[in-house]
């Protein structure tokens, strides 16, 4: 930073370009005195911002600038929201309120702002800062969809420029954004923003494998580009010679979607075949649109053979996200299988631009999927006392996940995630219907609360007055909606029973001579180790804690020493609890120092793996993969937990666990040649070997102790030489 020479004037040149280009990416959407109002946004932000810097020394104001271009440009918002995107930063980080925004922009822009604007104060601290702001922003969705909208734009814009941010704070945003951002960006039908933050996310949490995907997507750009251009041309001549005006072209999928398929098919980038997508957007009037999709669907299968399992027809029932359009799945001309996207140029424009467009088209489809999930949010947010981390969870995996269409005795159609139960069903049509639900009839079948729902089935529920909500429900209700309404029904049961064991409590500590009050209540529930008072309560109220458990918190109370032992060893838990490493290989923390780890067993790292730290509540710290499959859930959730890790320079002689896959062509001797190259080329040993032979296909799964990555990557790549062996590939979990 020090040999950054600022030049004001080049800066203010830029500012104004920047500026200039805004108000071009603006003009579709401009009315009468929309200008003034964004100067004036302009003018503020520019002040507001004027001493301020970003990391890479360039003025901030350039970022509300790009924010609020990502806005109008890339999801299509007006005048409101590029105001809102130019103001986002102001009230976070300068003197202004957000009074003087409402004095000088009205109550909606200020409703947008503070949804935007971070929380601040004290929180409880086993929660997560950053679940409380998501849960705030989406408080405002509830009100105004346009805050996610800008605060997707702005987290795209801090993810495209996160090069000079430290390395912990990269991996941090980068795991929220995965975790968090790009399934809310999907769900909102902005699929091009959702690729584009998965892309990113991977580019720091897993780099190498970013950046040799990349490397062997630009290898093979050429080939590929020749490979569209003879699929497409005889595609093109029929529909011209049938008179339908359109425009079709390839579209390379992105990283990450590549990445996932080599991962969930354990493929090298070699066998990912569909590495793009060819889109046919269709220029036809609304009343045309569906007809129209299926002729070209017509004209293509005519021409090159179709998948039959893999038609998806999302024009006929749209996407809950409002996307719709016709996939199919063809063999090209190479014998190689080639995914086709059908669709109009108005279901384009709601697959690129998702919610905003969804807006713009609303009076031709009032009752949409998006409303409804709108409705589904503000459901979920009317249940106060959610934990803020129970609330993320819960609708991130309501986010990613498709839906199957469920009939009502009468046909009405109810929209559910896919692995949705009948007890789901139960509380989508009504919260008391869920609560006093005691088993459903799927197509007049009786089956159980847990029955797990199929695509068309016709349910009917059964109901007791009897029935109360139980706490193994949870295990199998997959909705938002249902998991809030039976915690909050469960935490209003045990809240009653607490008040029970409050009374309880008091009479018993009254017969041992101990005053009732909030200091002795405190200390005994420390003492059997409660987190709180209504846990204490409720366990009285249970019998869990009797008499004679008090007598012995009595009795330690009167030997301090042994108290104060118990005391300290609740509170140093986290440390007594780690198991002792016999070599410090690992340094933690911002000055890395020598502390007491163990190694998750989730994704087992090695040295030369990029990893992290965290911190649990009973077992210390662990050290995690920056890929491990739970690193984004931990780091989106947790960053407070978080600690920088890095291998120490000297562990050539400690062996770590990893798995490692084999597939293969079954043949005699074969696993012979796989332990020799592993214990007698390399002289690693085998923890365990579980293999599986099936009409001629050989799976194998071995643990191993290696060294480091470098020898790891030397022992697949000597296994892969082997003569029938066809894949060899990392995995994560110790099986």
């Amino acid at each position: 930073m020090e040999d950054y020479v600022i030049d004001i004037e080049a800066e203010n040149k830029e500012i104004r370009k920047r500026y200039r280009a805004l108000l071009r990416a603006c003009k579709p959407t401009l009315q009468r005195g929309d200008k003034q109002e964004i100067r004036k946004a302009f003018d503020l932000a520019l002040e507001s911002h004027q001493e301020m810097r970003r990391k890479s020394g360039e003025p901030y104001i350039y970022h509300p600038i790009a924010v609020a271009q990502i806005a109008a440009e890339e999801i299509g918002l007006g005048t409101t929201s590029i105001v809102c995107a130019l103001l986002h930063d102001v009230v976070e980080d300068t003197s202004i309120t957000l009074q003087d925004i409402e004095l000088q922009f009205g109550k909606k822009v200020a409703r947008i702002i503070d949804g935007l604007t971070k929380i601040s104060g004290i929180f409880d601290p086993n929660s997560s800062m950053q679940a409380e702001n998501f849960r705030k922003m989406l408080l405002t969705l509830a009100d105004d969809v346009r805050v996610i909208l800008i605060k997707l734009a702005d987290r795209l814009h801090n993810m495209r420029t996160m090069e000079f941010m430290a390395r912990h704070k990269q991996l941090k945003i980068a795991s929220e954004t995965s975790y968090l951002y790009a399934p809310l960006a999907h769900r909102l039908g902005l699929y091009a923003i959702k690729s584009e933050l998965e892309d990113l996310s991977m580019k720091y949490t897993d780099p190498d494998t970013y950046k040799f995907i990349a490397r062997k997507l630009n290898e093979k750009k050429a080939e590929r580009e020749k490979f569209v251009a003879d699929f497409i041309e005889p595609v093109k001549d029929i529909l011209e010679e049938q008179g339908i005006k359109a425009k079709v072209f390839g579209r390379p999928k992105s990283i990450y979607s590549i990445w996932n398929k080599m991962r969930k098919k354990s493929i090298p980038f070699e066998e990912v075949y569909d590495l793009f997508a060819i889109r046919v957007i269709i220029d036809t009037p609304t009343e045309r649109e569906k007809t129209e999709c299926w002729k070209v669907y017509s004209i293509i299968t005519d021409l090159y053979r179709p998948n039959p399992d893999r038609l998806r027809d999302w024009v006929s029932s749209p996407k809950g996200n409002g996307y719709e359009s016709l996939h199919t799945t063809v063999m090209g001309p190479r014998g190689q299988w080639v995914e086709v996207q059908i669709r109009t140029k108005r279901m384009n424009e709601i697959a690129e631009k998702g919610f905003a467009a969804h807006w713009k088209y609303k009076e031709s489809n009032s009752d949409s999927g998006l409303d409804q999930w709108i409705q589904k949010v503000r459901n979920m947010l009317s249940s106060p006392e959610q934990n803020a981390l129970d609330f993320v969870d819960d609708f991130k995996m309501n986010l990613f996940s498709d839906e199957i269409f469920i009939f009502t005795p009468k046909g009405t159609l109810v929209q559910l995630p896919n692995g949705a139960t009948a007890l789901d069903f139960a509380f989508e049509i009504h919260s008391d219907i869920g609560a006093t639900c005691i088993g459903a009839k799927v197509n007049h079948k009786l089956v159980p609360l847990s029955h797990p729902l199929q695509n068309g089935d016709q349910v009917e529920i059964i109901t007791s007055s009897k029935q109360s909500p139980k706490e193994d429900w949870l295990s199998f209700v997959v909705t938002a909606k249902a998991k809030s309404k039976i915690r909050s029904s469960l935490k209003e049961e045990k809240r009653r029973v607490a008040e029970d064991g409050k009374e309880i409590l008091e009479r018993k500590l009254k017969s041992l001579k101990i005053t009732y009050n909030t200091d002795n209540i405190n200390k005994i529930a420390n003492y059997f180790k409660y987190p709180s008072s209504q846990e204490l309560f409720y366990n009285v109220a249970k019998g869990i804690i009797d008499v004679r458990n008090l007598r012995e918190y009595a009795a330690s109370e009167k030997t301090p020493e042994q108290g104060h032992n118990q005391f300290s060893s609740h509170i140093s838990g986290l440390v007594e609890k780690i198991n002792k490493k016999e070599v410090d290989t690992i340094l933690i923390g911002d000055d890395y120092q020598k502390v007491d780890y163990t190694l998750a067993p989730c994704c087992n790292p090695i040295p030369g793996d990029d990893i992290f730290g965290f911190l649990t509540v009973n077992d210390g710290i662990k050290i995690h993969r920056t890929s491990c499959p739970n690193a984004s859930k931990l780091m989106a959730n947790y960053g407070y937990r978080i600690l920088k890790a890095k291998w120490a320079s000297s562990q050539a002689h400690v062996a770590f666990l990893t798995g490692l896959r084999i597939v293969g062509i079954d043949d005699v001797g074969l696993v012979n040649k796989i332990t020799n190259v592993i214990s007698r080329d390399f002289n690693v040993n085998i923890r365990s070997l579980s293999i599986s032979s099936n009409e001629g296909i050989f799976e194998g799964n071995i643990m191993v102790f290696v060294n480091n990555t470098e020898q790891l990557e030397n022992l697949m790549k000597n296994l892969k030489d082997i003569s029938g062996i066809t894949g060899v590939t990392r995995y994560d979990a110790d099986v």
